[in-house]
């Protein structure tokens, strides 16, 4: 029979709707239930397309007995992270807190009947093992312990408390300066990977923040060196593991260090923000090995992962239970394949050997697809198709069909990035931005997230506000309609009333005030992000949006400066105030001609406006410096700045 969970929309919150755990979600319900029968509180928070949730609900959730002592003695909440970033933001703190160390998913939070957190934990096997105590045997100990003597629960809940109530923010500043330049290209040299790119250990994520800041970097310096860390990684992640190379799409992240075995969860934030560094790659580069890059991750988004124009936040690592399965091969379908599409013996073997296909296999005693030397098969096409018409009688692995705005928004502000490019995607990038706008923009109200075709009710969130605004400055930027520029700034305003206060942003200010990072972590800081939409605001429209955003950099510079890897959003946001936006103005027929022009420039920051005005003008923060009647005169002009 199935729990509460049955009547909810959210996808992950689906999955457990048949376990015997007596699941509420997040609710008043739950927690006037816990206050009335003065039992602890057993909160997991994880997500649709998390392959230790799935592991942790079939060892753990749909076991009968744990079910049974979890219903007896707790009242157990489930929250769908993606759809409560709030929630988890505030309790991912607590297991930081508690365990010095990050955390993950499933999030694993014992609370008194009050909220107040006690025990925090991740993946928790059903028996002891990894040096883990067992889950049974943990909520035993804590039954007990509550029963026996609760008041030292509840003074060590109170004492984490105090803990979490928010702290007064730095009381001192440092100067930001073009010194951060050198200092982020050396700890970027420090942490860098140089044969397999990227820049940590496994496992390994694509830090995109990082990759876009060096593009910067290498334009503003003239150096090389910030370039080729950027290019090195993006050449090795496209070599096939963390990127499919048969459907497209990246996962989330890689289990080792060369980009092979991911957990293979595609989501749209990771495949949006991918999608603008390889376009930025070519737009540095003009090797259109990076544009073939981003518009197969836009082929695979809209093929896969879109809806009405609005795309979907992910798909799945599991299929039927086990994790890869859609996605690997065995040795011997493939050759078989290919002998039956027309391949002969060598030609078959030597296809293999290029692609990594061994009878081995590289994951599992099966082979995920990878093109070690990046060539450019002249039978690639014709294998692809062979591969993908293997995987199509497989069952594909399961869409979370949410619709959040910031995911969404970082991939249409790639659409239009594109679109700067080959104007064919223009049309996409303005319907999925006005199909967006439609769905989650009700009145003077922005919601974060929802289930396609149905009606948000959950507002946004600050990344919501931040990644929405910086899709449509692009919009602004690529097709010069100050509809899309007005837009943002009126959301930036919404955004400033509700989350600002004294230089620090919050993330959200419900019932758990959250400050919002301001390290990129799976994603950009909203806070950074809303900051750079700031700086673009004060150069187009109005300069007190600037000190806004020099006042979150202030507040927050001894972080950027000391571990500016970490801060790479704000840093890119710190030089765009140090070194100044540069603005140029035209009739909008001669600014759309100037585009490409300006695209060789290797200053990053320059920002179009159009005007009455014939010639091109051509402004920093202070005045006009340059009246230019050609595009010649134009570039000579930004060369000499």
């Amino acid at each position: 029979m199935p729990n509460r969970l049955d009547h909810e929309d959210s996808p992950y919150l689906q999955q457990h709707a048949n376990n015997p755990v007596d699941w509420y979600p997040w609710c008043d319900e739950a927690f006037e239930k816990a206050k009335r029968e003065n039992k602890p509180i057993f909160l997991s928070i994880g997500y649709s397309s998390c392959h230790w949730c799935h592991v942790m609900e079939h060892e753990v959730f749909e076991n009968e007995k744990i079910a049974d002592y979890l219903n007896r003695h707790f009242v157990s909440i489930k929250v769908d992270r993606e759809e409560r970033p709030d929630i988890d933001k505030h309790f991912q703190a607590v297991h930081q807190l508690l365990n010095q160390r990050p955390g993950g998913w499933p999030a694993s939070i014992f609370l008194t009947p009050d909220l107040k957190p006690f025990f925090a934990g991740t993946y928790i096997p059903p028996e002891r093992k990894y040096n883990m105590m067992g889950f049974l045997e943990l909520i035993t100990v804590i039954h007990e312990k509550w029963s026996e003597a609760p008041e030292s629960i509840v003074k060590n809940a109170d004492e984490i408390q105090r803990y979490l109530e928010p702290k007064e923010g730095p009381i001192k500043a440092t100067k930001l300066d073009l010194s951060l330049i050198d200092r982020t290209i050396e700890q970027a040299n420090d942490s860098f990977d140089p044969v397999w790119g990227g820049f940590s250990k496994a496992p390994k994520f694509p830090h995109t923040s990082t990759i876009d800041l060096l593009f910067d970097l290498h334009r503003l310096s003239g150096k090389n060196e910030p370039l080729e860390m950027a290019t090195h990684t993006l050449k090795n992640m496209a070599k096939g593991g963390i990127y499919d190379l048969v459907d497209g799409g990246f996962c989330r992240y890689s289990t080792d260090d060369m980009w092979l075995v991911p957990h293979f969860e595609k989501m749209t934030y990771d495949n949006g923000l991918l999608c603008e560094s390889y376009l930025r790659a070519y737009q540095t580069t003009k090797d259109p090995f990076y544009l073939n890059m981003a518009e197969d991750i836009i082929d695979f988004m809209k093929e896969k992962m879109m809806e009405n124009s609005l795309f979907y936040s992910a798909s799945d690592a599991d299929t039927e239970g086990e994790e890869g399965k859609y996605f690997i091969y065995t040795y011997d379908e493939i050759v078989h394949a290919l002998r039956e599409n027309g391949f002969d013996e060598p030609e078959a073997m030597a296809i293999c050997k290029a692609l990594s296909i061994t009878p081995q296999g590289n994951f599992e005693g099966k082979n995920i697809i990878r093109n070690e030397r990046l060539a450019d098969y002249p039978w690639w096409p014709k294998v692809r198709r062979i591969l993908r018409i293997l995987r199509a009688p497989r069952t594909y692995p399961f869409i979370d069909k949410k619709v959040i705005t910031s995911w969404n928004a970082m991939m249409i502000k790639s659409l239009f990035i594109a679109a700067d490019i080959d104007d064919r995607h223009l049309g996409d990038a303005i319907g999925s931005m006005n199909a967006l706008l439609e769905l989650m923009q009700k009145g003077d109200t922005l919601y974060h997230s929802v289930l396609i075709h149905k009606t948000p009710t959950i507002e946004a969130f600050l990344e919501d506000y931040a990644y929405l605004c910086d899709a449509l400055l692009q919009a602004y930027h690529t097709t010069l309609d100050e509809t899309w520029l007005l837009k943002a700034q009126k959301l930036a305003e919404h955004a400033v009333d509700r989350f600002y206060e004294n230089g620090e942003w919050y993330f959200s200010r419900n019932e758990f005030p959250t400050v919002a990072d301001i390290s990129d972590t799976s994603y950009p800081s909203s806070a950074a992000v809303m900051t750079k939409v700031l700086l673009t605001l004060g150069s187009l429209l109005e300069p007190r949006y600037r000190e806004i955003a020099f006042k979150t950099m202030e507040y927050n510079s001894i972080k950027i400066v000391k571990y500016p890897l970490w801060h790479a959003t704000f840093v890119t946001a710190a030089l765009r105030y140090i070194k100044e936006d540069i603005v140029v103005k035209s009739l909008p027929n001669r600014l759309m001609d100037a585009k490409t022009a300006l695209q060789d420039i290797s200053y990053p920051y320059i920002l179009l406006k159009p005007e009455i005005e014939p010639d091109y003008m051509v402004c920093n923060q202070h005045s006009c410096f340059a009246n230019c009647k050609s595009m010649e005169e134009l570039k000579e002009a930004l060369k000499r700045f």
